[in-house]
């Protein structure tokens, strides 16, 4: 796992304290497009299923990852595919 992966992972464990968290590096699929930097920890792909969505719209919740990602983005992340799920809108897509 790449270091900013590590962080992004903490960072979500820490705020939203999810039943399932997957974090993806993608950048190496990302190789010469926009943002994308030699070495990677550029693009992400996050799934994220916590009770901490409960009555949150879509947008809600991908402003209330970004909030807590901000200085990942200040730092270098270019791009970040998110499902964010609760536990039972997680059990019916499975």
């Amino acid at each position: 796992m790449s270091l900013r992966a590590a962080r992004l992972e903490d960072m979500l464990m820490r705020t939203f304290a999810p039943e399932l968290l997957r974090v993806v590096d993608d950048s190496a699929r990302h190789a010469g497009h926009a943002g994308a930097q030699p070495g990677g920890e550029t693009h992400y792909s996050v799934l994220l299923v916590a009770a901490a969505f409960r009555g949150m719209t879509r947008v809600e919740r991908s402003r209330a990852v970004h909030a807590v990602l901000a200085a990942e983005f200040s730092g270098g992340m270019h791009a970040l595919a998110l499902t964010l799920r609760t536990p039972e809108e997680h059990e019916k897509a499975e």
